[in-house]
């Protein structure tokens, strides 16, 4: 099996994790199918706990990063805002940003492993 190499950044507001691995997969999700129960299933988590995810995210920032609109006669839907968009963007280009600088490092420690 071939080695991975997977960056963790977590931004902690308070005691609470207002950004990490998981919640940008999660943002991704939610902009692929523009819902949040279709984006919970697709990691198999319950809706409560992706709304959960989402809303600690929304209340740690200035502005949400997501945003529901309701059931109706259209049905209801989960988008990303441009503050969720800029928080995906950001959070993939400091994990490139880090792959390359640590690049040779990360190397090194691989060619460590057993075949």
């Amino acid at each position: 099996m071939p080695s991975k190499v997977q960056f963790r950044l977590r931004v902690l507001r308070d005691d609470q994790i207002a950004m990490g691995p998981g919640k940008i997969d999660l943002l991704e999700a939610i902009a692929q199918t523009g819902s949040i129960s279709a984006a919970a299933r697709h990691f198999g988590m319950s809706y409560r706990r992706a709304w959960l995810l989402i809303d600690e995210m929304n209340r740690a920032l200035r502005q949400p990063a997501v945003v529901t609109a309701t059931g109706g006669n259209h049905g209801g839907g989960t988008v990303l805002t441009d503050v969720g968009r800029d928080i995906v963007r950001h959070y993939r280009s400091i994990e490139q940003t880090a792959r390359l600088a640590a690049a040779e490092d990360i190397a090194a420690l691989t060619r460590l492993l057993a075949p």
